[in-house]
């Protein structure tokens, strides 16, 4: 199987700009394409007495998006400049459905390796991507 293109999944967190860095440098080395996507829960933008407005929190958390991304394409040595995609849903869900229909040959995401009750009350996106990929996903942890 070759791998032409790759989708690597970004957030806000260390462990995220870490598997960027990391899918760039497998990239480069094989001559594939890469695309980034990071995914706006609309979830987060419920704030019951928050007295913000959930479309307001959406808008923000898109604006991040865009930044988050901008910034980690800046950091590519790859040319042409990676793809962006930002997805409001699920980020698991779009994460998947984005190497579908790009599509992609290799997921690149990072994770925390939480562990225990810490994993079951804040969920894996990663699990979630690994058991729903239409293509194999390489899962980088942080740096050590």
């Amino acid at each position: 199987m070759a791998i032409r293109k790759i989708l690597i999944a970004i957030d806000g967190e260390p462990v995220a700009a870490h598997a960027a860095e990391m899918g760039f440098e497998l990239a480069q080395s094989i001559g594939a394409e890469v695309a980034l996507i990071h995914g706006v829960d609309p979830d987060l933008g419920y704030a019951p007495q928050g007295g913000v407005a959930s479309s307001e929190l959406i808008a923000e958390a898109e604006r991040d998006g865009r930044r988050l991304l901008a910034g980690i394409a800046e950091r590519s040595p790859l040319q042409p400049r990676p793809l962006e995609f930002l997805k409001i849903g699920k980020p698991s869900a779009e994460i998947v459905k984005a190497a579908t229909e790009w599509p992609a040959d290799l997921i690149v995401m990072g994770s925390h390796g939480r562990r225990g009750i810490e994993r079951a009350l804040l969920g894996s996106v990663a699990e979630a991507v690994l058991r729903h990929a239409p293509c194999p996903v390489l899962v980088v942890r942080g740096k050590p």
